[in-house]
């Protein structure tokens, strides 16, 4: 009589099958083994959160895609923690924040970063630059390169999507 699989057999029969081509998808992809396994664990846990219970057709392309998605945000993460460095170092060593208000300012800046994905890129800077830098409609319509009817509506669709991400 055969016996009925369970989501965590999926897994690990998934795991045991496609770990060590995962593993070498991503060291090729990054560059660096470590970081590699770690995306590679990474994924197969993103797999077990979503209870992958159905046969899959294509198990390496669907791998590959949650690794790759994770690969993305990582990157993603790397750009925003060069660019809080980046601006730490530009301030007066006495102005810099404790580790703990480092720590709190840059995840908020990645939560910030979240809610403003899926933004085109002159939303996102139209947005930032009246939030952050508290410029004029006007002045961030020169700085951009678009009309101030332009940075009206991008600040009042970042602001709804904003909205919408947090509902």
């Amino acid at each position: 009589m055969p016996t009925a699989t369970t989501p965590n057999d999926t897994v690990a029969t998934l795991y045991a099958d496609h770990h060590g081509w995962l593993k070498g998808w991503l060291r090729r992809k990054l560059g660096c083994p470590e970081q590699a396994a770690d995306l590679m664990q990474d994924t197969f846990v993103k797999v077990m959160l979503n209870h992958a219970e159905t046969q899959l057709r294509e198990p390496r392309a669907y791998l590959a895609t949650i690794a790759n998605r994770l690969m993305i945000d990582f990157f993603r993460r790397q750009q925003i923690e060069r660019s809080y460095l980046e601006a730490l170092a530009a301030m007066p060593e006495g102005a810099w924040p404790s580790a703990e208000e480092g720590a709190l300012f840059r995840e908020a800046l990645l939560e910030l970063d979240r809610l403003l994905d899926g933004l085109g890129p002159k939303v996102k800077q139209a947005f930032l630059l009246a939030q952050c830098d508290t410029l004029s409609y006007a002045e961030i319509a020169e700085r951009v390169g678009i009309s101030v009817r332009s940075v009206n509506t991008y600040v009042a669709r970042a602001m709804a999507h904003c909205c919408l991400m947090l509902a």
